[in-house]
């Protein structure tokens, strides 16, 4: 059962974004996707309270900020949703669980500098060394041909992490989110850009490695 554990502890980076799309590609695939929520805010658990009944189903469990509880038997997949300000006894428990960990990183001088000990904490795991967890950062909210995304890819490659995508900046996450829906909800050529975007981040998470990103000429 892969556990895939969505974390950063800067907020307001596109955690449950992430989170809520990734579960609706698993359930998308039939898989009894849950949905798990360490974040005080509880905002993917919000999102499940308004997914409508006719949408493929995920599940959830009772989790919460002093707790992290392994997941409960009957599911395939689990994502993990977790706070701002993960660190400590909880960033550890949450370390046992993952099988994989995206983090969701917006290009601003700000966000890198925020979250870079963060990524060098992931890095320096002795799990994350030897191949027992997979990390990937997906950049948020970025246009890939941009300047930014470039600051991005050179912050990065010092710690030999992967950039698996970069998600564009659009109001289809937003109007989806309100209506309890993701990508995979609706017709395909509603959305296909962004869907072509995450296949990279599929792929990754799904065992195969990813390209390296073409170099500028």
């Amino acid at each position: 059962m892969p556990v895939i554990v969505v974390a950063n502890p800067k907020g307001g980076v596109g955690k449950t974004t992430l989170a809520t799309n990734l579960a609706g590609y698993f359930a998308s695939q039939g898989h009894a996707v849950m949905l798990g929520d360490i974040d005080r805010q509880q905002s993917s658990r919000a999102w499940l309270s308004i997914r409508p009944e006719q949408a493929r189903p995920i599940s959830t469990w009772d989790i919460s900020e002093d707790y992290v509880a392994k997941p409960p038997k009957g599911s395939t997949h689990v994502v993990l949703d977790t706070p701002a300000g993960l660190h400590g006894w909880r960033l550890n428990d949450t370390l046992k669980l993952a099988d994989k960990i995206l983090v969701p990183l917006q290009p601003s001088i700000f966000d890198i500098l925020a979250t870079q000990d963060f990524l060098r904490r992931l890095a320096n795991e002795k799990a994350v060394r030897d191949g027992e967890i997979d990390v990937g950062i997906v950049g948020m909210r970025v246009d890939a041909r941009t300047r930014s995304a470039e600051q991005l890819q050179r912050f990065i490659e010092g710690l030999k992490l992967p950039v698996l995508g970069h998600l564009r900046d659009t109001q289809n996450y937003v109007q989806l989110a309100a209506h309890g829906l993701t990508l995979w909800d609706i017709a395909p050529s509603r959305v296909q850009r962004d869907l072509d975007q995450w296949q990279p981040i599929l792929q990754w998470i799904g065992g195969q490695p990813v390209p390296a990103p073409a170099q500028n000429a």
